[in-house]
């Protein structure tokens, strides 16, 4: 089972980050279009554990691509620098993870 975890915190905290856990199995993909929320510069951590190789793409500025394996377990951590709507793909899929709504 896997679960979409926001840890979150005070705007004061900025390194307080988002956390989402991700899981890709005979071609399901877990979860999908979901809606979450960051802020700009936050630490953003995708948690993936696959039985396929893809690669993830994030749409943001800086745009960021992370080959994923078949394999449990692997993190990848990113930041937004400009405000706005973020979506989280995998290319080989075809399936958008998540929209990140990042906010200044």
């Amino acid at each position: 089972m896997w679960a979409l975890v926001a840890c979150g915190g005070s705007p004061e905290s900025p390194a307080s980050g988002l956390v989402v856990d991700v899981a890709i199995a005979k071609g399901q993909v877990t979860p999908t279009n979901a809606v979450l929320q960051a802020r700009v510069h936050q630490p953003i951590t995708l948690r993936v554990s696959s039985d396929a190789t893809d690669e993830l793409h994030v749409h943001s500025t800086p745009d960021h691509k992370f080959p994923v394996a078949a394999a449990p377990n692997q993190t990848f951590q990113f930041s937004v620098d400009v405000p706005g709507n973020v979506e989280v793909e995998l290319h080989h899929l075809d399936r958008t993870i998540a929209t990140i709504q990042v906010q200044p």
